[in-house]
């Protein structure tokens, strides 16, 4: 059977550092225990995958760009770029498709510029605060969007 729907999943900078960045902050979860754990729930719901992590704000860019006509929906943790990246949310509003963001810290108990996401306004909806768990619910309500 094949897969209902393509979503790519982007990870922003800094992490590839999960597991030993800051595990006050960010929980002791890798990157590769995150992206193991959406292949899992992937396969329950019958989506795939296309997963990609970079520090560069234009890698970033051009994966939003490509997925136009190849991807579904995209789930997306941002990171340093939420506060900063005009790029990023001009990528995702230009491109038009269902996009969550999501963030293992809860962003709005952080420092003041934290607060502020470029993204959230042309996104469908934000998870932060459940620690790894952010992405797996922000995985569920994109499948749930994209079945409506």
């Amino acid at each position: 059977m094949s897969a209902r729907f393509q979503i790519l999943v982007l990870h922003g900078p800094n992490l590839n550092l999960l597991g030993t960045r800051e595990p006050g902050v960010y929980g002791s979860t890798t990157l590769e225990g995150i992206n193991e754990a959406l292949t899992e729930l992937a396969g329950e719901l019958n989506v795939e995958l296309k997963i990609l992590q970079s520090n560069h704000e234009g890698a970033l860019v051009d994966a939003i760009q490509g997925a136009r006509g190849e991807c579904h929906g995209i789930l997306i943790n941002p990171a340093a770029y939420t506060h900063t990246s005009v790029a990023i949310r001009d990528a995702v509003a230009a491109v038009a498709l269902p996009t969550v963001e999501v963030h293992l810290s809860n962003i709005h108990a952080r420092e003041p510029f934290r607060e502020q996401s470029y993204l959230a306004p042309v996104a469908v909806g934000q998870i932060c605060g459940f620690g790894a768990d952010s992405y797996l619910l922000g995985l569920r309500g994109l499948v749930k969007r994209l079945e409506k």
